[in-house]
Formats: structure tokens, sequence, C-alpha cells
């Protein structure tokens, strides 16, 4: 990738965070906020809008290195296991692993006495579906051995940028964080190939489906 084509795709990613991450904070916090756009409160709009922007900027980056890690681990784990369908089978294994963990820990350390599992399991299986379906139309954008490393970045890697939001268990940053990390991901996983260096790459992908 040219450095003119990698600085553009880290500006429109961060672009995308911050712009999410806005429309998700005034969403999640409606009850509280629109009390402000009643009274034209412009000066504490465009405040808390910088804010949203700002805090969408970190969430952007921390996706961002989380993608970019992913690519050098996938590399190092294709150099271990020698082959794409084993290190795809450990991969399939740490999927269901870090899924289950989701569940269990945070059931096991903030659930009050009588509380169902379903609320987390929830967000455990909207993940998933998520990671299932975006992983399938990254299967169809390039060829079908992209299927489970999508799903493993879609799920494992989303897991592990969240967690400082998991640690705190605050339903509202649990969403104000996720929902930004994941249209982030999706966006990097999806654009990755249009900021290649040379269009006939793309091509090449493409035919090899």
């Amino acid at each position: 990738m040219k450095s003119r084509n990698l600085v553009r795709f880290f500006l429109s990613t961060l672009s995308v965070g911050a712009v999410i991450t806005v429309f998700v904070g005034f969403t999640l916090n409606w009850g509280e906020y629109k009390d402000l756009f009643i009274q034209g409160e412009i000066g504490e709009i465009v405040g808390i809008t910088i804010w949203l922007i700002g805090v969408g900027c970190i969430f952007s980056l921390i996706s961002q290195m989380g993608f970019f890690s992913y690519l050098t681990v996938h590399r190092f784990g294709l150099g271990i296991f020698k082959s794409s369908s084993l290190w795809n089978s450990v991969q399939v294994v740490f999927i269901l692993f870090v899924l289950f963990d989701l569940v269990y820990f945070r059931y096991t350390f903030f659930a009050e006495a009588g509380e169902s599992i379903t609320n987390y399991l929830f967000l455990a299986l909207t993940l998933l579906v998520v990671g299932l379906a975006f992983s399938y139309v990254k299967m169809k954008q390039t060829n079908r051995t992209a299927f489970i490393p999508a799903l493993f970045f879609l799920t494992v890697v989303t897991i592990v940028e969240w967690f400082p939001a998991l640690r705190t268990n605050e339903e509202s940053w649990l969403y104000l964080m996720l929902i930004p990390l994941i249209i982030c991901n999706i966006y990097q996983l999806l654009m990755l190939p249009k900021f290649l260096e040379s269009p006939h790459i793309i091509k090449e992908v493409r035919e090899s489906k």
C-alpha cells in the first residue's frame, strides 16, 4: 500500500469512528440531551459533540491498532502452522473460547442474585451474528479462505479491543464503545482492498474466487 493510501485509509477510518460515536452518543443519552436541543443550548451541544468526536477518534485508533496487529498475527499463524486450514481450525477454537468467556465471566462477576444469563448471552450472540454476516460479505468480496480470519477479527479482536468497557460493565459505555469499534472493524475489513497500491491486485483476488 502506498503511503498516501495508508494515510487516506487511516483518516477515513478515524472519520467513521468519530461520526458513529457522535450518533451513538446522542442516541443512547437522548433523554438527557433532548432538552439541550429544545432549549437551543448550542454551546452545550457543540461541547458534547467535540467530546464525542474525541472519544470516537480514540475508539477508531484502538480499532486500527487491533486490525494491523491481527494482520501481523495472521501472518505468524500461517507461518507457524504451515497450513491455512489448520490455522483456521485454531482460530475457530479461539472464537468459541473467547465468546464463552465473554458470557461466563461477565455473568460470574456482574450478575446479581437471581439475574438471568439472557442479557449476557445477547451481546455475545449479537456479536457472533454480525461477525458471521460480514465475514460472509468478506468471503464473497475475496475468496472462501477469508471467512474464518474475518470472523476471528470481528469477534475475538473486537472483544479484546472492547475490554476497557467490559471491565466497567456500565451499559451506556458498553454500547458507546462496542458500536463504533465493530463498525470501524467492518469498515477496515471490507475497505482495505480499495486502498491497495495496485488495482490489479484486487482484480486477481476477485478472479481467484
